[in-house]
């Protein structure tokens, strides 16, 4: 007989998560951000060295003299010295940066059957957070569309959807804030996930268009018709709070080639979006309070 040991999540130091994050040789980017003065360094090293407490000083002495600290999700070539795309040895991790409603979105996550169960949770600010997952065997451009897709779909910032990304570390103070907020990571999982774990259909609005036959091509995690994933889209950005007639804009730009009247098309997929979603409210007070419809028509 087979037992499945759960895993207990625990919080993790600054040496800990980059432990955690990559292998004692991996090539790893630190960044130190000092906005006050406009001043930004970064250095690639080992992240055994990272981990050292005589290294963690360093940090910790330009995170007290105003600084933030980063460090890049994904490990650099052996040799390289700059973290573009071109200098990634491979896609470590996956990630959202939940900068809005973030508590309600970090709740979504955890009960999602579309995403795996985070591997870390980083507390940023008060309400904020990041959240990570271990991942392999995922191309440079998979990564990527998956990052875009899960910040559509679960509200993270778009603006993190790049592999060469860099997070912040645990354990120090985001300087952002006027009231010292330390930074804190909780290890949620230790399950290492493959692409096929994220059951997320590609955002059609933002995903890159492939031009050459006259049509545009979308790759989807998932088997749905491209209404149904525009309809989908209108649903989440809504209920993300998005500005409908921001939503309808984007969908009637994105099937501009393809919709004798896209704006009119767009109208009628936010229109039956917002149904829905006023539907579901409904139906949630009634399982809430059984005799709310009934006052209601009393």
């Amino acid at each position: 007989m087979t037992f499945v040991v759960s895993f207990t999540p625990k919080s993790l130091t600054s040496s800990e998560y980059v432990l955690a994050l990559f292998a004692p040789s991996d090539s790893v980017a630190i960044l130190v951000r000092h906005r006050r003065l406009g001043h930004t360094l970064q250095r690639i090293t080992k992240a055994e060295l990272i981990a050292t407490p005589e290294f963690q000083n360093v940090l910790l002495e330009q995170n007290q003299a105003g600084a933030d600290i980063f460090i890049g999700m994904n490990p650099i070539k052996d040799g390289a010295y700059s973290r573009t795309k071109q200098s990634l040895k491979e896609i470590r991790h996956v990630y959202l940066d939940l900068d809005r409603n973030g508590d309600q979105a970090l709740q979504v996550i955890r009960s999602s059957t579309e995403v795996p169960q985070p591997s870390f949770v980083l507390n940023t600010s008060p309400g904020k957070h990041q959240v990570v997952w271990r991942i392999q065997r995922l191309t440079l451009e998979r990564a990527e569309a998956l990052l875009h897709t899960m910040a559509n779909h679960l509200g993270g910032d778009l603006a993190a959807t790049d592999a060469t990304r860099v997070l912040r570390l645990p354990g120090f103070a985001n300087r952002k804030l006027q009231q010292e907020f330390v930074v804190k990571v909780v290890q949620e999982s230790d399950q290492v996930c493959s692409v096929r774990d994220f059951n997320i259909p590609e955002d059609s609005l933002e995903a890159p268009r492939h031009f050459g036959d006259g049509h545009g091509t979308h790759r989807s995690f998932g088997h749905r018709s491209q209404s149904e994933r525009d309809w989908a889209y209108a649903k989440r950005a809504l209920a993300r709070g998005d500005n409908p007639e921001t939503v309808v804009q984007r969908i009637a730009d994105y099937r501009a080639d393809d919709k004798p009247d896209p704006n009119y098309y767009a109208r009628l997929t936010v229109t039956k979006a917002q149904d829905t979603l006023k539907q579901q409210a409904a139906a949630e007070r009634h399982d809430a309070n059984p005799e709310y419809g009934t006052r209601e028509m009393s």
